[in-house]
């Protein structure tokens, strides 16, 4: 009797769910019927690694998504815009502000599941909960700090393991790529050399037989694609210089460019993050989807127009980006393409071994990058530490609550620095300083990291989760302290501990390395373009 009786409810519930999935197809079907020409990009080859909308689906609420970015009017060949009038201007960005969001959401359930199905039912389910719990604040991946050990270890892992996405079809370039991955592993090797100092490198065999290899052979075309500013207009003054000194320098470059994209190993998509952030971003709708919305545009362009992404899924096509928010502008739309930023925190989607972190170098004269280089010598830096700096995030404003106006060795100076009672400036400071403080801002890079280098002072890194620039090469622990972020208040313990012998070869390590981090007006062996570069060859190398 209870056994019926058990069979009976679970019939109920199976016959009530069934309702309920017929209901909403229903529904689901009039809306489609009613908005029959809800289309966001369409294109015979779409291109791999990214999905597009090309009609609605029976997925309830699913959005239309206006040709419409911002202050702009997209039209027909995805990279031409003109200007639209400042009524529909408000009312455009609001709405695709809102609708791009939505229109992820959309996408991600139009994708099969992990378990292979990807019939209606499962779809409208994925849609429920996901709208269920759109309005929930999203929270952080959560992991432990990873330090330079870990790091060291991380990498030669993912080496051994990362492989990027099968071509489609065969390339002689690969067979290239593969002859000089094997040259590389087995180098001569090299105990000494008149040019590199042997110490600051992990293996200094295998890199200067890579880099001699990437200016041998390598190739790299240039997208002619896509419209100033964003495009082609490199920035080269700020915090966020980088990216447009490596633009200028490399679409200027006639010994690694080639006119013919059949003979090129790697692509170079030539965008600058920075422009980017302040030509599209509207304050008042606080929404970023707009910027991600244009680089997909930008992908698809490309894809349409070439073969190349298709056949890697832009596995050999790269970035350079500085702006704090290029890895998540990127993380989808470019998720295999070879990323060198700025921001290179393992907790937000960089990936050690593939991505690539880029030197953050602070530009204050684009005609002289160089001035003021260099600083004074080991016996005449009487300051143990410095730092100087706004108080962004948590850990600045730990720092200065435990060392401000302290202790007289530790010249730690808040945002009132320029009005603090000193003869000295910011960087009159650095040249005099043993050790430089670094830490994390908002985000884990600091253009402090390379100016301590630029004025000879010891970087003390402090931001946990931090990939530092040319990782895949350099030997950080030979040029520069680490300390965790949960130690901010030990560092004078930490920097006194040091023996005298210890920080003169840290401080030679800096003398040394700081070559890898200049800027020329026209590049120079071994400098910060030509190390960039290399990096990003290095990465397609060993992922191939």
């Amino acid at each position: 009797m209870a056994r019926s009786q058990k069979s009976s409810v679970t019939y109920t519930r199976m016959f009530v769910y069934m309702m309920v999935i017929i209901l909403v197809a229903v529904v689901a079907v009039l809306q489609s019927l009613a908005f029959p020409s809800k289309i966001a990009f369409s294109s015979a080859h779409p291109p791999l690694g990214i999905t597009f909308i090309e009609k609605a689906s029976l997925i309830p609420e699913a959005p239309s998504f206006p040709l419409w970015v911002g202050k702009h009017s997209l039209l027909s060949d995805r990279s031409k815009f003109i200007t639209s009038s400042t009524t529909q201007q408000t009312n455009i960005i609001d709405v695709a502000a809102q609708e791009f969001n939505e229109m992820l959401e959309y996408e991600e359930a139009r994708i099969p599941l992990e378990d292979g199905s990807s019939n209606l039912v499962d779809r409208v389910n994925t849609t429920i909960m996901k709208s269920k719990n759109k309005n929930k604040k999203k929270e952080k991946m959560v992991m432990p700090p990873v330090y330079l050990s870990k790091m060291n270890q991380m990498l030669l892992q993912n080496r051994a393991s990362y492989r990027s996405t099968r071509p489609l079809w065969y390339s002689v370039r690969d067979d290239e790529i593969l002859a000089a991955k094997s040259e590389i592993e087995n180098a001569p090797i090299i105990t000494d050399d008149e040019q590199l100092y042997v110490p600051i490198y992990r293996n200094i065999s295998m890199f200067k037989r890579s880099y001699e290899l990437m200016e041998k052979m390598l190739k790299v075309y240039v997208y002619k694609e896509g419209d100033k500013p964003i495009l082609h207009q490199p920035l080269l003054k700020g915090i966020y210089a980088s990216e447009g000194w490596f633009m200028k320098l490399m679409e200027s470059n006639n010994h690694f460019i080639v006119k013919d994209p059949g003979k090129a190993h790697l692509f170079y998509m030539p965008f600058s993050s920075c422009i980017l952030r302040f030509h599209l971003y509207d304050p008042a709708t606080h929404n970023r989807g707009l910027l991600e919305w244009y680089l997909r545009n930008y992908v698809h362009t490309i894809a349409a127009k070439y073969p190349f992404w298709n056949r890697t899924s832009g596995a050999d096509h790269f970035l350079a980006a500085c702006h704090d928010w290029a890895p998540s502008q990127t993380k989808l739309t470019m998720k295999h393409a070879i990323r060198a930023l700025c921001s290179a925190d393992l907790r937000n989607g960089f990936r050690l071994g593939k991505d690539v972190s880029l030197p953050q170098t602070p530009i204050r004269n684009p005609k002289r990058p160089l001035i003021n280089l260099g600083g004074s010598p080991p016996r005449k830096r009487p300051t143990l530490a410095f730092f100087a700096g706004n108080t962004h995030g948590g850990l600045r404003l730990t720092l200065l609550e435990h060392w401000e106006n302290k202790d007289p060795d530790m010249k730690i100076y808040g945002p009132a620095f320029r009005r603090a009672s000193t003869n000295m400036t910011y960087v009159e400071h650095m040249k005099r300083s043993k050790y430089c403080i670094c830490p994390r801002g908002y985000e884990v890079n600091s253009p402090r990291v390379v100016e301590s280098i630029f004025y000879e002072c010891v970087p003390v890194i402090i931001a946990d989760n931090y990939v530092p620039p040319f990782f895949e090469v350099l030997n950080w622990e030979a040029f520069s302290v680490t300390v965790p972020e949960k130690d901010v208040s030990r560092l004078k313990e930490i920097l006194v501990s040091i023996p005298e012998e210890k920080y003169l070869f840290l401080q030679k390590g800096v003398r040394e390395v700081q070559k890898h981090f200049l800027w020329h007006n026209k590049p120079a062996k071994y400098d910060a373009f030509r190390m960039i570069l290399h990096s990003i060859w290095f990465s397609r190398v060993f992922s191939i």
